[in-house]
């Protein structure tokens, strides 16, 4: 079964401008290894922080990586409510996302959320240990 995982806006966003851990992640929900889930709020969200000046996205690679991450992103509305992290508020909508589309996976830098660990059956992880409990298949 391939694996069901939220990714949180800083590795969206780290996918499109460096070639780490969260770029390899991303390769592989295109190519199908991983089935990626996104939120209304979570794209406007990504749509905002690409469009940072400090990070330099022209107005045209904003738009393609937005209708990338919508052609391959399964689109779910969340049906519950979350205040686990009163720290940052707005790390609860990953996690409405992720049990609402039965994720198996929230893959993070987030501190707020890594200190999680897990939450239901959902394991919390960054995108370095993503990659280590789901190494490339060479076979």
């Amino acid at each position: 079964m391939v694996p069901k995982i939220v990714l949180d806006t800083n590795v969206i966003v780290s996918a499109f401008g460096w070639r780490g851990a969260p770029h390899h992640i991303l390769l592989r929900c295109i190519s199908g290894d991983f089935r990626l889930y996104l939120s209304p709020i979570l794209l406007t969200e990504t749509t905002r922080v690409l469009a940072y000046p400090k990070l330099e996205f022209s107005r045209s690679q904003i738009d393609e990586f937005i209708a990338l991450i919508v052609e391959i992103a399964a689109m779910v509305e969340p049906d519950v409510t979350l205040d686990i992290i009163a720290a940052d508020p707005s790390d609860n909508r990953v996690l409405e996302c992720a049990i609402s589309a039965g994720c198996r996976y929230v893959v993070t830098g987030d501190r707020h959320l890594l200190d999680l660990g897990t939450l239901q059956d959902i394991q919390i992880l960054t995108p370095d240990a993503f990659l280590l409990l789901h190494p490339v298949n060479t076979d």
